[in-house]
């Protein structure tokens, strides 16, 4: 999103974390705007990228795959398509990001067993574009994903109009 988010959005975004089943009809009593204007919150945060969907949070250690890892890769020069693409087979892999410093990928990991973790690495070594991997097991999480206190971290604008909106329209 080009520019930076205002109250109104960081409302909205809050009430969608803290009830993530709420209609826009509830999301407007509860931020006290109309339901036209959440609307146009809400469409306007997704065409933009800033929400990205509405599925459900998965626990993957509650769902039986209790033990995590970090793995730095280092790959073969040229190779971060190839790498991709072999990490995306791989079920175990949760995510992957390219990055800078003395690795080329860190990647995040989950297993039901240390065993089932071994046989993950193991498949991850097998890749002809992986040179070098360094693991690490998690063993407990102490901030689990959040974005809120980001987006709140700066002095958002003030509430503006959802686009399209006229002045002086009735509940804005």
């Amino acid at each position: 999103m080009a520019d930076r988010l205002d109250a109104l959005d960081l409302a909205v975004l809050t009430a969608l974390t803290e009830q993530p089943r709420a209609g826009v009809l509830e999301l407007s009593r509860r931020l006290g705007v109309a339901r036209a204007t959440v609307q146009a919150r809400l469409r306007r945060l997704e065409e933009t990228g800033v929400v990205t969907g509405y599925g459900p949070d998965v626990d993957v250690a509650a769902a039986g795959f209790g033990v995590q890892a970090f793995v730095t890769l280092e790959i073969a020069q040229g190779a971060l398509d190839d790498v991709a693409e072999d990490l995306r087979a791989i079920p175990g892999v949760l995510e992957a990001h390219a990055t800078t410093g003395s690795g080329d990928v860190l990647c995040r990991l989950a297993a039901e067993s240390h065993g089932a973790l071994q046989e993950t690495l193991l498949r991850l070594g097998r890749s002809p574009s992986v040179v070098r991997s360094t693991s690490v097991v998690a063993l407990s999480e102490l901030v689990p994903r959040r974005v809120l206190p980001l987006l709140a971290s700066g002095t958002p604008r003030p509430a503006g109009r959802a686009p399209g909106y006229r002045a002086g329209a009735a509940g804005d």
